[in-house]
Parts: structure tokens; C-alpha cells; sequence
């Protein structure tokens, strides 16, 4: 392709050759000085922003103060630097990078209680978490692990889960008992596949060969995160020209499914079904999943997954002082209804609505953490109209993920009592996974009960991953299953305010929510009669409390079409709206991780610098430190002096 020089958009891409653009790479957010030159604002790590270890704080007054500060009008600081909407951790995390380099930061959020899928509710002495279950790639040493020690000033601790993080569990369709069990480990690349090797040993060539593919699919994500990274324009040229070898190999493993690859390399059923068996993390069965974003979600947690010590709720506790810091605010109860423009095609702020009140807030930054769809909705046809956007074309393009049901069940008895692990469990009901969901999600209810063998569960005990559990919660325990269940059996009561639903709704959700429970029995059979506290969320739940289109929990599918090039660079942090960023999993991909990835990709562009760089340099200067100076991570401990990186 020779040469290319232009100019356009503030940017300078100076004589390269194409070949050279993805030879050079300073970690997955690239920004290649000797290819893009722009003003870059402060870095949020220049220094480290650790501090010894406070106790953990009990109180439950002070944890409200900080999380639960509900919008008034009075409230809201005066000359804000930019406005967050949405308290997940995608919009949390921005919202602390830029208080770090002395931003005002207004973040908005829905619920009442702050933290998106971060936070927890307390019932009748049981806690729930409600959305972090297990996280990966929390090593020390490792880059989210420094991230999310710098967000939180070294406040949080990571507790490991057992070795064996995840066990499957494939039943007798006709007994409804354990018919094949496979333990999952951790602890590197080969004790990972070692697992599936241990459990089908005459696959070995298979399982190998399909970890390889994994492996090559996982190293295509520096130019994924390039493409959404650089000028749009630049991106779409670098696409169109279909010369770069990393591109295509992105291609290859963002547009395939995961049912393509198991297919090829091995006709074995339940070894299918063993490989594929983590879709529920993502939530989009084998035959539609983009094979890049499972590559991804099994690399995860093959060092180890983790839980917050305290529980879920710990990570807005120990973010959003860091914003307060900086004269911002985190108010909740605080429903953003409309994003604000100037009339000339600029956002300049937000309409917040608070039952017949109205405000609007304005900042020359408008961040969204609500999700693409969610931010399309806000918006007016104007804005879209006169800006050169590829919003519009995404949510046409796209669709929600599946709604999701959850049960949550208070246990009478200690973990050591009743011998919880610190473990999940997914069962399914055989191998045939994906005719077995698709056949129950095409279900129509009858008389308000749904009578069918729920074909995946998902089950956690998150009592049991958290020291501070028994000592908060003395002689309980709790438990968590999950599952997949469409909108449409529960849009006919969407209108109805919640607690209000009517006799139908609820018997429909408990039949479920009671097969769920069932199902899981099965398995625990001492915990049947241990049952204290019972209570099921919906699609409709998840609506009402996360602000998600149709009860979604992971935003937009994950699906071969969400991860075709063209979706891929056009879901960006920078969305073409002058004033308008987007932040979270629909910019990067779901999970804790992946909406923190997209919150540091969001914070870069809105600060114009490579802060993966600069997060890099910080960890390396840090290494530099003797061993005896090295930081305690004893999670037993409430004054060790720092956390690991």
C-alpha cells in the first residue's frame, strides 16, 4: 500500500508504512506517537495513589453516606468538568481517573444505592451480591489488578476462590441427578487444560488444538482495542484496505462462532459441551457467540479467580471518595431521561428527572455508562441527524442480550456448617446445550407457570467467598442461582410498578424461580430444609434496578454480529457526538474486567493519552521496590500497609 499521509480531525498520521501500524504496539490502548500527535491533558498515575489499609467500616451510616446520597437539585456542584451517567463500574472508574487529574465529576445513577452490578442488598441478616461473582486476572503484578488498586487507593482486597473456581455438573435428563462431573482449575495455561484433558483423556489432540485456537483468538485483542482507538475514519481505511494481517485474523475470530470451531476440532458431544460450557458468562449460546469473546472469558480465569473481600459493595465504597475528593458527587436516585445538546449538534448536558421534578445539568463532558442503547434513547433525532455518528447504525445492527433470572436463597447455618464452597457450579441438563436453551427460551408460559427442566443453572455461594461474611452475618449463609429467561414472558407487566405486578407475575416467577431451586437441591440435598430468606429478580428486576432495555444483565449480545469490524469500531468511547463519550461493557465486553477496560479506553480518549501506558509505568516503577518493602496481602488483616499490584 506504500505511503499514506493525511490530516483530519486534529489528528496527525504522518509517512508510514501500512505494514509498520501494528508492528508497534505499547500494550492494548496504542496510541503510536510516531503515528499520532495530539495534546495530551495530565496523568491520573503519575504517582502512587496507595495508602495504607484502613478497617473495614461496619457502620452502616457512614457505607449510606457514601452510596446511598440521593439527588437534590442543592446537591449538584457548580462548574462541573463533566457529568456520568451511570454508577457500574465503567462509569465509576472514568469518573475517578478524571477526578485524579482534578476534574469535577457529577455521576448519575438510577438505582438507589451506587455501584451498578457492584453493589449488594442486605435482607433479613443475608447479603447478596447481585452482579460480581468471580473476577479474574487479579493477580499480582497484573494490569487491572494495578488499575483497580490505584481506583480504590489500595482499599480492596482479593480473595481467591478454590483452586477449583468452577465445577460442571451434566445431569440424568430422566433422574434430574449428576451424571458427569468435571472439576475446573486454575493456577496457569496448563493445569486449565489439564482439567479437560483429565476429563476426556482420548481427546487430548482436540483439546489441545482448540486451546491453541484460543490462545491465537485472545492475542488478536491489541487490535481490537487499536481499532476502537484510533480516528474512525482511520479505521474504517485500515479495514477497507483488508491488507493487515492482525486485522484479518480479528476478523476470523470475532465473525465465528463458537459452535463453528467446537465442530472442528472434535465431533464429540459432551467434550462440545465441556468447552463451551462458560457461555453463561456472557450469556449467548454456542451457535450465535462470537469465538473471540469466549476465548476471552476462558483465558480469564486460568491464573485464578477472585472475590472482593466484604463483598461486592466495597468497590464503590472504596472508588467514590476518590471522586468526592476532587469536588464531585455520586448521587443516586437520579434518573437521567435526556441527553442535552446546544441545538448546534454538541451534548452539553443531561435532563435529570425525579418524580415530577426536572433539572437539567450541564458539563462540556457527557459520559455514558447506560449502555449504546440506553444513550441512542436519550438522545434527539436532531443531534444524530447533524453529527457524523455511527449510533443510529449500531443499535440497528445490534440487540439486547438475553433477560436473565435470579434466585437468591438465605440459608440457615454457618459455610462451615453446611460445607458451602468457594465455588461455582454450572449444570445443565445434557450436552445438547444449545437445542436444550433455545427450546426452553422459545417456551410460551401457560396459566402462568412455566413446567420444563431449566436447562443451565448457574449456582454460587458468595458467603462462602468472603471472610467478613460470617462475622457480619453470624450463623447465616446464602446462595445464588441463576439462569436465562426471555423478556417476553414477563413484558405483558412492564407498566406495573414494582411490588404491584399482580397474583399472575408472581406465580410465574416462583414456578421458575422454584424449579431453579429444585434443580439445585439435587445436588445439595442438605440444603432443602435450610431455607430462610427466598426472593427471585426477573428481566423485569434487572430493568428496574440496572436500567437495562429487556432485563438484559450483559448489554448488548455478545454475538457474532456485536463483533463484526464494523460494530467493533463503531462502539467506541469517542462517538463522533462532540461532547458525548460512551464508557462500560458496550465499548469493550462484559464483565467486571471488560467494563473497567472500557472505562480506561473512555478516560484515554477523553484525556487524549495513552493512560495504558502510563498505568504500565507506574507498575514497573513499583517493582522497583525492595522485598521488604513489598506490600501484605494477608485479606485477614485490616492495617497491612498496602496491596499488590
Amino acid at each position: 500500500m506504500g505511503h499514506l499521509l493525511s490530516r483530519r480531525n486534529g489528528f496527525l498520521v504522518k509517512s508510514c508504512r501500512l505494514k509498520s501500524l501494528f508492528a508497534v504496539a505499547d500494550g492494548p490502548i496504542v496510541f503510536v506517537k510516531s503515528l499520532i500527535s495530539r495534546r495530551e491533558e495530565k496523568n491520573p498515575f503519575q504517582r502512587d495513589m496507595r495508602r495504607p489499609k484502613a478497617p473495614y467500616v461496619f457502620d452502616g451510616a457512614t457505607r449510606r453516606a457514601v452510596c446511598k446520597n440521593s439527588f437534590q437539585e442543592s446537591k449538584i456542584p457548580q462548574n462541573l468538568d463533566a457529568i456520568v451517567i451511570g454508577s457500574g463500574i465503567g462509569g465509576l472508574s472514568v469518573a475517578s481517573m478524571l477526578a485524579k487529574v482534578n476534574k469535577k465529576v457529577l455521576v448519575l445513577e438510577q438505582h438507589g444505592t451506587a455501584g451498578g452490578c457492584c453493589h449488594t442488598y442486605v435482607k433479613k441478616g443475608f447479603e447478596f451480591d447481585i452482579g460480581i461473582h468471580y473476577v479474574g486476572e487479579l493477580e499480582e503484578g497484573k494490569e487491572r489488578r494495578l488499575l483497580i488498586d490505584q481506583l480504590t487507593e489500595g482499599q480492596l482486597t482479593w480473595q481467591p476462590l478454590d483452586k477449583n473456581f468452577d465445577t460442571l455438573v451434566f445431569t440424568n435428563k430422566s433422574t434430574g441427578r449428576p451424571a458427569k462431573v468435571i472439576p475446573i482449575w486454575s493456577g496457569g495455561a496448563d493445569a486449565h487444560v489439564q482439567s479437560f484433558i483429565d476429563a476426556f483423556p482420548e481427546e487430548e489432540k482436540a483439546i489441545r488444538r482448540f486451546f491453541a485456537l484460543v490462545h491465537e483468538a485472545t492475542s488478536s485483542m491489541p487490535t481490537f482495542i487499536l481499532l476502537k482507538m484510533l480516528p474512525l475514519w482511520l479505521s474504517r481505511f485500515l479495514i477497507g484496505c483488508g491488507v493487515v494481517p492482525s486485522i484479518r485474523r480479528l476478523k476470523h475470530y470475532s465473525e465465528r462462532s463458537v459452535k463453528s470451531v467446537l465442530d472442528e476440532v472434535t465431533s464429540n458431544d459432551d467434550l462440545k459441551a465441556a468447552l463451551g460450557y462458560c457461555f453463561g458468562d456472557y450469556g449467548v449460546p454456542s451457535a450465535e457467540a462470537s469465538f473471540l469473546v469466549h476465548a476471552l472469558l476462558l483465558n480469564h480465569y486460568k491464573d485464578g479467580a477472585y472475590y472482593p473481600f466484604g463483598g461486592a459493595s466495597e468497590i464503590a465504597f472504596h472508588i467514590i471518595p476518590t471522586i468526592l475528593g476532587a469536588g464531585g458527587r455520586v448521587l443516586t436516585s437520579a434518573r437521567v431521561t435526556g441527553i442535552v445538546d446546544d441545538g448546534h449538534g454538541r451534548v452539553v448536558g443531561v435532563r435529570v428527572t425525579k418524580g415530577s421534578q426536572e433539572v437539567e445539568v450541564r458539563a462540556p463532558i457527557v459520559v455514558s455508562d447506560a449502555g449504546v442503547i440506553n444513550t441512542v434513547r436519550m438522545l434527539s433525532k436532531d443531534v444524530l441527524e447533524k453529527s457524523r455518528s455511527p449510533l443510529s447504525q449500531v443499535v440497528s445492527s445490534v440487540k439486547p442480550g438475553y433477560g436473565c433470572m435470579s434466585v437468591y436463597i438465605g440459608l440457615r447455618g454457618s459455610n462451615e456448617k453446611l460445607n458451602l464452597p468457594a465455588r461455582n457450579y454450572w449444570i445443565f441438563k445434557g450436552n445438547k446445550i444449545d437445542d436444550d436453551f433455545a427450546a426452553f427460551m422459545a417456551m410460551k408460559y401457560q396459566t402462568g407457570t412455566v413446567d420444563a427442566t431449566v436447562p443451565l443453572l448457574y449456582v454460587s455461594f458468595p458467603s462462602a467467598k468472603d471472610y467478613t461474611f460470617e462475622q457480619r452475618y453470624p450463623g447465616n449463609s446464602c446462595c445464588a442461582v441463576i439462569t436465562f429467561a426471555p423478556w417476553e414472558w414477563f413484558e405483558s407487566w412492564k407498566d406495573a410498578p414494582k411490588g404491584r405486578r399482580g397474583d399472575g407475575y408472581t406465580v410465574l416467577k416462583q414456578s421458575i424461580a422454584r424449579a431453579m431451586w429444585n434443580q439445585t437441591c439435587e445436588l445439595f440435598p442438605h440444603l432443602k430444609d435450610k431455607e430462610a430468606y427466598f426472593e427471585v429478580g426477573t428481566p423485569l428486576t434487572n430493568q428496574h434496578y440496572i436500567g437495562s432495555s429487556r432485563g438484559e444483565i450483559y448489554g448488548v449480545s455478545h454475538d457474532t454480529k456485536r463483533f463484526s469490524l464494523q460494530s467493533i469500531i463503531d462502539m467506541r468511547p469517542d462517538t463522533q457526538i462532540p461532547g458525548l463519550y460512551l464508557t462500560g461493557q458496550d465499548v469493550y465486553t462484559c464483565s467486571f474486567v471488560g467494563a473497567l477496560t472500557g472505562g480506561l479506553m473512555c478516560a484515554s480518549t477523553i484525556l487524549q493519552r495513552n493512560l495504558h501506558r502510563d498505568l504500565l509505568k507506574l507498575g514497573r516503577s513499583l517493582k522497583q521496590l525492595e522485598p521488604t518493602q513489598q506490600p501484605s496481602d494477608d485479606p485477614t488483616s485490616v492495617d497491612t500497609r498496602w496491596l499488590g499490584e
